[in-house]
């Protein structure tokens, strides 16, 4: 490790004056062999020094993050359509940027299991057919997410890739303000698994466990949306999501 190791001074006297007795010379080479010994030694601790460190890592990692949340919100299919809508109609959800914290567990020195968790909000808006028309207000989003990921260089700068499963629960969403306009009372969107891959890379910061983190997963999951009005549905349509999520944030290891 930088700063660690051995240091070694080799002194060869000479004789001056006389000539080299026979008895002195295996001393010499005797000398010489030690200090190779030594010195192979020395390149052999300095070696295994940055494997004893990796082991004496903590098993569990705890990072705060900002991330940037990038949904899609196309529509993929219209199920119900009692109201009429646009045949172009086409819809994008708007992004949000949130907190976000990350909870691992090194199983091994390269493979952890990680579980994410934020809160975001979003609203889905008309492109085509209803442009700039809000469809949907409020719909807050919880992404319970757990990853299994490999890291390729465990111990120092190290970057990894993941995969894992992904539920997205949805709450408190309201019809946006179109919506209502056209007689829209009640709005839902349905709860949904799905998956999601990770990549990304952690460097240390000096030798107590921090880290700086960056990282970007791809979530592929739909959802259905639901519009009532006097409780009966009048429209019901299906959406890919799959958002980016980009974070970059501090680790601590323990």
């Amino acid at each position: 490790m930088p700063g660690d190791g051995f240091a070694c001074t080799a002194t060869i006297l000479g004789c001056i004056g006389r000539p080299l007795r026979r008895t002195e010379i295996p001393m010499n080479r005797l000398g010489l062999r030690a200090f190779a010994t030594a010195a192979a030694l020395s390149a052999a601790a300095g070696l295994a020094a940055p494997a004893g460190a990796g082991e004496a890592e903590g098993k569990v990692q705890v990072k705060v993050l900002g991330s940037a949340v990038l949904p899609d919100g196309r529509i993929e299919a219209v199920n119900t359509d009692l109201v009429g809508l646009p045949a172009n109609t086409q819809t994008r959800a708007n992004d949000n940027h949130v907190p976000t914290l990350a909870i691992e567990y090194f199983v091994t020195p390269a493979f952890s299991l990680e579980t994410i968790c934020c809160l975001t909000q979003h609203d889905v808006d008309g492109t085509t057919g209803l442009p700039g028309a809000e469809l949907v207000s409020d719909a807050n989003l919880i992404p319970a997410t757990v990853m299994l990921k490999y890291h390729l260089n465990a111990g120092g700068i190290s970057p990894y890739v993941g995969a894992g499963a992904a539920y997205f629960l949805f709450f408190g969403e309201d019809p946006g303000a179109a919506a209502v306009a056209l007689g829209a009372d009640d709005f839902d969107m349905s709860n949904e698994l799905g998956i999601a891959l990770q990549a990304g890379i952690d460097v240390p910061i000096g030798d107590n466990g921090m880290a700086l983190s960056l990282d970007a997963k791809r979530y592929f999951i739909g959802t259905t949306a639901r519009w009532f009005a006097g409780g009966a549905k009048v429209i019901e349509t299906e959406h890919d999501l799959d958002p980016w999520v980009l974070s970059a944030g501090l680790a601590l290891r323990f």
